[in-house]
């Protein structure tokens, strides 16, 4: 049987920074699909273990920082299936209080590009004997459409997710004869996770009717679709990013 075709219902899947907003959404879709899941977190505990308060058979709440190689490394001790590089660090989508292009510093971008670069590569390589065991790995990647159209220019959100758009293809190559597929799913504003919040709801009005379903997308329906990377009906899917915003960006 091709590993490839490993149920979700049998994985192990671990969604960094899996306790609150998308995050949360993440971690409930592949519990919802009988997976056991680790919940990463870095500050929100009583989140995370209220996620397992409610799964108690399945999930594991611990306590990491993506861009701590020792910290991530002891997420192994359970041979992983599957990640999910999720985790955010300390960014909220305020249009107004945003940086503008002519005072964001260097230090905003090092900082975005810590959790998503260097997270990423710590979780895909830490991840890599699991999968060898396995005989096949799932990784997806938390994208956004804002390298397509950035309708608020978060500049060093924006620059740094399209770090990881490159690493996706780039990974998905060497890792492939492995059994191992790499994707992304990349979204717009979500209404409403923890790191929207401070969004206006006129954004949320804007980005609504600039879409085909006249809809915001929510995390729960992005959440679903970083679920079908994982599981066999994408087995031969890999190197792609998917967008998930109702249509807001096309092609």
């Amino acid at each position: 049987m091709n590993a490839l075709n490993t149920p979700v219902s049998e994985q192990l899947v671990l969604v960094t920074g899996g306790a609150r907003g998308l995050g949360k959404a993440l971690s409930e879709a592949f519990l919802r699909e009988g997976a056991r899941v680790i919940v990463t977190y870095h500050t929100s505990s009583d989140a995370a273990e209220a996620i397992v308060a409610a799964h108690p058979d399945r999930a594991l709440a611990v306590q990491a920082d993506v861009r701590d190689r020792a910290q991530v490394q002891a997420l192994f001790d359970a041979p992983v299936t599957t990640v999910v590089n999720n985790a955010l660090v300390d960014f909220s989508f305020d249009g107004d209080a945003r940086p503008k292009a002519g005072d964001i510093t260097a230090e905003r971008f090092d900082a975005q590009f810590a959790g998503a670069i260097h997270g990423a590569l710590n979780t895909i390589q830490l991840a890599v004997p699991d999968f060898e065991k396995a005989g096949f790995g799932r990784v997806v990647n938390i994208g956004t459409d804002l390298f397509q159209t950035p309708s608020v220019p978060y500049h060093d959100y924006t620059a740094d997710k399209a770090a990881l758009l490159s690493l996706t293809p780039t990974f998905c190559k060497d890792l492939g004869p492995k059994h191992v597929t790499v994707n992304m799913v990349s979204g717009g504003l979500l209404r409403t996770t923890d790191a929207s919040a401070a969004t206006p709801e006129e954004v949320f009005g804007m980005i609504a009717a600039g879409t085909p379903l006249g809809s915001v997308t929510t995390p729960e329906e992005f959440a679903d679709t970083a679920v079908f990377f994982a599981s066999p009906l994408s087995r031969a899917v890999t190197g792609q990013n998917l967008l998930v915003d109702g249509g807001l960006v096309m092609g």
